[in-house]
């Protein structure tokens, strides 16, 4: 037993501030996720993705987000990404869909996730990864800040990189629901309750202005549902009767109150459940 007050002070400092990340071995996979306290990047072994081919109706986002990503796989310019709108249709599954399909080009483009209230710690997790020989594809899924929200300032660091610049081997990409990721009522308020409504919106509302690349997505039509729940059944070759699934499928939507390509997965999940096959 320690009796010595100065190495106890010591090993006291030494458990409230751990030791700094080690650099992590990024060749024992493909995707990681940040954690802080204490930092850290764990290896994915399998990411929790849906095949490229099977997202319908987003086709012009889909092609633009896989051409700037693998521009930026290859070491050429490329934006950081802010895709926004209605829930459901597949945001997220884009992201890591671009992913793979730009690794399976050949590209060897590791995904790491970041979650939002671990923003704050982006600046150490970015000084782990400069010096990096791999490219790295930051990514934070639902991304929104509420009226007291400070992160959105760390997020910043990311997007402009400081005096230090954002290293050339990092992209990133969010999702979100909000176009400029704030509540509405909340960049209106600040409009009518400010000295200077221009200069008190600004510093938020300019936070999606530091996306170069702007995907917006919105509610997919019945042919659009209907034509996502027939790419999944022809991927697994489950064939039911044209007729009975339309019906179905409809009638799967209206309980739900709505129709997106994430309501058109469950439906296919529940009919895959019910013909015995596996996904």
């Amino acid at each position: 037993m320690t009796t010595d007050p100065m190495e106890r002070i010591a090993q006291a400092l030494e458990r409230m501030s751990p030791a700094p990340l080690k650099a992590p071995d990024f060749e024992t996979a493909n995707a990681f996720v940040w954690h802080v306290a204490p930092d850290r990047l764990d290896p994915v072994p399998r990411v929790n993705k849906v095949d490229i081919a099977l997202l319908v109706g987003i086709d012009r986002a889909r092609d633009t987000l896989v051409a700037n990503t693998a521009q930026f796989a290859r070491g050429l310019p490329a934006n950081n990404a802010l895709l926004w709108g209605a829930r459901g249709m597949g945001k997220s599954s884009l992201v890591k869909a671009a992913h793979a399909a730009v690794r399976a080009e050949g590209h060897d483009l590791k995904l790491v996730e970041v979650q939002r209230e671990d923003l704050p710690s982006v600046a150490r997790l970015l000084n782990h990864l400069r010096d990096a020989p791999y490219r790295f594809l930051l990514f934070c899924d639902d991304l929104s800040f509420s009226h007291d929200d400070q992160h959105y300032k760390s997020l910043k660091a990311v997007l402009d990189g400081g005096i230090e610049g954002r290293p050339d081997n990092v992209i990133f990409y969010a999702t979100s629901n909000r176009r400029h990721l704030m509540p509405r009522d909340m960049i209106e308020n600040e409009r009518s309750s400010a000295i200077s409504p221009s200069e008190a919106t600004e510093e938020k509302v300019s936070l999606s202005d530091r996306f170069g690349l702007w995907l917006g997505f919105h509610p997919c039509t019945q042919d659009e549902y209907l034509a996502m729940i027939d790419g999944y059944c022809a991927a697994v070759g489950l064939e039911v009767d044209p007729a009975t699934l339309r019906a179905e499928a409809i009638e799967w939507q209206a309980t739900r109150g709505s129709r997106s390509g994430r309501v058109a997965w469950q439906f296919f999940t529940d009919l895959a459940g019910r013909h015995g096959v596996t996904l």
